[in-house]
Formats: structure tokens, C-alpha cells, sequence
């Protein structure tokens, strides 16, 4: 079952109130197990010298921590938060919006957009002599955007709360336009930057979720 918006119910506050964010009582032993799968991919793309897809990942890695960060910040501000994730559908929840298996699988997802596209990377769609149409990063980014927006839906939809969406203006269309069409859009872009300036983007980005991530969890805003 596909849920498209938030509705605003009393069942669902009273979900994100019960949310226990970095309790271990449901803690088992995947999450060992998906953190070597991550440390395999990544060491295999570093042995390989695959700088590109290396840095697709810690691109949009780096933008769902802010984005994931930002959430929790407006969950602790208004209440709620944009989205969050249910006590029953993980082992472990590291923010209120984010899980481990969930931030595990987009610690992968820069590198498995960037790997779909062409070979040839300066690739154009519905173009005339290459001078126009739409770059075939720009397209990927979208599509895989569209993708998660719609899997968004069906795990809002789960009947443990995968996925809760409070506020009645926030699904589908917002998180598709919102958050995934920047996330893949860095995996997308970011690799063929020059390489002073990808080094300076990553360092700043994740300097910032570092920062963040430091100040505001001690103070018990995230």
C-alpha cells in the first residue's frame, strides 16, 4: 500500500512521541553485518582507485547527514519532525528521521546512481549535435529521485511505520523534489568536478555534519 501524504493524525504524533532515538533494545547483529558490507564496497572501490565513485558516495552521504540533521532540528523546534522512523522497523535509530539500516543503504546509493550512468558521462538526451538536451546526470538524478520518493511512499505505508510523515503537506511530491533530487544530484555531479574543488566540497561537507553532529547531540537537540 502506497501512502502519498502525511495525514496529520493522532496516531502517527503518538508514534514519533515514542520514538527512542539511539536506544539499543532492539539492537541484533545485522548491523554488524551491514557495516562490513559498506566497508567491503568502499575498499573495494578504493583498491580499484575508483576516486569517482568513491567520492558519488561520500557525496550524497554527506547531504543526507545534513539533511538528516536539518530534520531533527525541526522535529526539536515545532515537535515533529519532516519524517521519521518507527521504533519496530529497525535495530537501531540514530536520529529521529534516520535508522541504521536506512543511513547504511544511502551510504551506498551515491555509488550505485553513479555506476548507472553512461560511460561516457558528457552523454545528452533528446539533443541535436550535443549542443542541447538534458545531461544524462541531470536525467539519472532524477530518476533515481523519482524511485525513492515512490519506495518513500510504500514504506510510509508499511504496517509497522517504516516510515512516518506527520505533517499533512509533506509526501511524495515534496520528498522527491526536496531532498532526493539534491541527494543524487551530488553523487552525480560532484565526481567530475576538478579535483581541488571535489576535495573542497567534501571536506567542507562533511567538516559541517562533524561540526554539527558534535555541538548538538551533547546538548540533546538531535
Amino acid at each position: 500500500m502506497f501512502v502519498f501524504w502525511g495525514n496529520g493524525s493522532q496516531e502517527a504524533m503518538n508514534l514519533v512521541d515514542n520514538i527512542r532515538v539511539r536506544s539499543t533494545e532492539n539492537f541484533n547483529w545485522t548491523f554488524i553485518f551491514i557495516l562490513a558490507v559498506v566497508f567491503y564496497v568502499y575498499w573495494t572501490e578504493i583498491h580499484k582507485k575508483n576516486t569517482e565513485a568513491v567520492c558519488a558516495g561520500l557525496a550524497l552521504y554527506g547531504v543526507h547527514w545534513l539533511y538528516e540533521i536539518t530534520n531533527a532540528i525541526i522535529g526539536h523546534v515545532t515537535g515533529y519532525p519532516l519524517w521519521s522512523v518507527s521504533n519496530g522497523s529497525t535495530t537501531f535509530i540514530l536520529l529521529i528521521g534516520v535508522c541504521w539500516e536506512l543511513s547504511m543503504m544511502f551510504s551506498l546509493a551515491g555509488i550505485i546512481s553513479f555506476k548507472m550512468l553512461p560511460q561516457d558521462r558528457s552523454k545528452r538526451y533528446f539533443s541535436k549535435n550535443g549542443k542541447v538536451g538534458i545531461s544524462c546526470k541531470l536525467m539519472g538524478a532524477l530518476e533515481m529521485a523519482l524511485l525513492f520518493a515512490l519506495f518513500e511512499s510504500f514504506l510510509a505505508g508499511t504496517s509497522n511505520h517504516s516510515f512516518i510523515w506527520v505533517y499533512k503537506w509533506w509526501g511524495v511530491i515534496p520528498v522527491f523534489i526536496t531532498t532526493y533530487v539534491p541527494f543524487f544530484l551530488a553523487s552525480n555531479f560532484v565526481p567530475d568536478m576538478e579535483p581541488k574543488k571535489r576535495r573542497n566540497f567534501l571536506l567542507i561537507e562533511w567538516g559541517l555534519v562533524a561540526i554539527l553532529l558534535v555541538i548538538l547531540i551533547p546538548l540533546g537537540i538531535i
